[in-house]
């Protein structure tokens, strides 16, 4: 089942963020349900999900941004995609990513973006396969200094 993650998941997707992030700081607790809460109700993002019976297998992060351009039609941004590797090769990556490209089309965006490692030439035959194309735009990226 694909779907919009919801406060039960927290546990479920830090196990795939940690998948995909092996060496960011854990968070437990009070703090990371705080921060869960905050990103569940935040209108503008949604983490979607794709579960198979009762685990979280794969997801994506899909952000909103206003715009002011494009009849201030907002743009979105897709982060953070992972599979579990328990459940990989089994189209659960394009199942999470079209969802998420279709909620955006829902909800008037104008385009969506994704940005991914240079070097994850695997991941990027799977974005192309839902239709995202790199020879459109160029993508940079800056990290904060203490976080590279």
């Amino acid at each position: 089942m694909i779907r919009v993650a919801v406060v039960d998941d927290l546990l479920g997707v830090l196990s795939l963020y940690k998948e995909l992030r092996p060496n960011d700081e854990v968070l437990e607790g009070d703090f990371a349900r705080e921060k869960w809460a905050e990103i569940i109700n935040d209108e503008q993002t949604f983490i979607i999900v794709a579960e198979i019976d009762g685990l979280l297998a794969s997801s994506c992060a899909l952000t909103l941004n206003k715009s002011i351009a494009n009849g201030a039609r907002p743009y979105a941004l897709i982060e953070h995609v992972i599979t579990s590797n328990q459940f990989r090769r089994q189209g659960l990556s394009a199942k999470v990513l079209s969802f998420a490209i279709d909620l955006a089309w829902q909800k008037g965006c104008c385009k969506v973006m994704l940005l991914s490692g240079a070097q994850l030439s695997g991941a990027h035959a799977v974005y192309e396969s839902v239709g995202f194309n790199a020879d459109i735009e160029k993508g940079f990226v800056i990290k904060h200094p203490q976080l590279r």
